[in-house]
């Protein structure tokens, strides 16, 4: 869900539709780089059951080092299908369904199969319905046709729970933290804040990329340092992540005056 396969579209005289290039017309090379782009995101549901096989094994560390794996592939996967042309040289296969099925494994289920083996969330009954919150929250969010926005951004909270599934490991937090943020952040799956795209946003893409960059190697990092990660390291990552809900919520705000003065435009052409 966090990069859908949208192939650039053909060009064509403007005020037209964009000619459809049948995929006969591409070359078998071409044809094969699109199918081998489609291998590379299907390739993260394995590596999501390796993180569930990693968690029951109580092999922690190994399954942050596959979510780091899944983290990179879902964040590249989506530039290479416009640039192979996958919606015209295999129109017939459904690249955004794929990566919506995979984002779902890699990005809500297998982090909350990993909290659960490890201990984090509460014994019992109430273990299992704070489990239940976040994959019925993402199951809503994942079959929104709105969740992608035309000018590229999530909206709702982009179900990143693998995300959180880090920082509850690397942060140590107890069962009731762990609810706690469970369960807020299944809430603002349902609240219409729009939340940055970095590989397709428009708005100061280069350095948000560059952060996110920085971010992943302090993944990287905290995960070597584990049990005991640098308290300067976790800094520098938060940092990240207040920067990335900072952007998020002034450019939601920004965008809400502008849709705002635009209705009242419209509403004045009317009079």
């Amino acid at each position: 869900m966090r990069d859908d396969a949208a192939a650039a579209a053909v060009p064509s005289t403007p005020g037209t539709t964009p000619a459809v290039v049948p995929a006969e017309r591409f070359s078998l090379g071409m044809r094969l780089a699109g199918l081998a782009v489609h291998v590379y995101t299907a390739s993260g549901s394995v590596l999501g059951l390796l993180i569930v096989f990693a968690a029951f094994e109580g092999e922690v560390e190994t399954a942050l080092w596959l979510g780091l794996a899944t983290l990179f592939i879902d964040g590249t996967d989506g530039m290479l299908a416009r640039r192979f042309r996958v919606k015209e040289t295999i129109p017939w296969f459904d690249g955004a369904l794929l990566d919506n099925i995979v984002d779902y494994l890699t990005y809500v289920f297998a982090p909350i199969v990993l909290l659960w083996t490890a201990g984090y969330l509460p014994e019992g009954t109430p273990g299992w319905v704070v489990a239940a919150v976040p994959l019925l929250a993402s199951c809503y969010q994942f079959c929104r046709v709105d969740a992608k926005t035309a000018d590229h951004f999530f909206l709702g909270w982009p179900s990143y729970w693998n995300v959180l599934a880090f920082y509850v490991i690397v942060l140590d937090l107890g069962h009731a933290w762990t609810t706690v943020v469970l369960l807020v952040f299944a809430v603002l799956v349902f609240v219409p804040i729009r939340y940055l795209y970095p590989s397709r946003m428009r708005s100061l893409q280069a350095l948000t990329l560059t952060l996110t960059l920085v971010w992943l190697v302090t993944y990287a990092v905290l995960v070597v340092q584990l049990p005991d990660p640098n308290p300067w390291v976790v800094a520098v990552s938060l940092g990240y992540m207040a920067y990335y809900w900072g952007l998020s919520i002034w450019l939601t705000a920004r965008g809400g005056g502008a849709r705002r003065i635009w209705r009242s435009v419209q509403g004045s052409q009317g009079d």
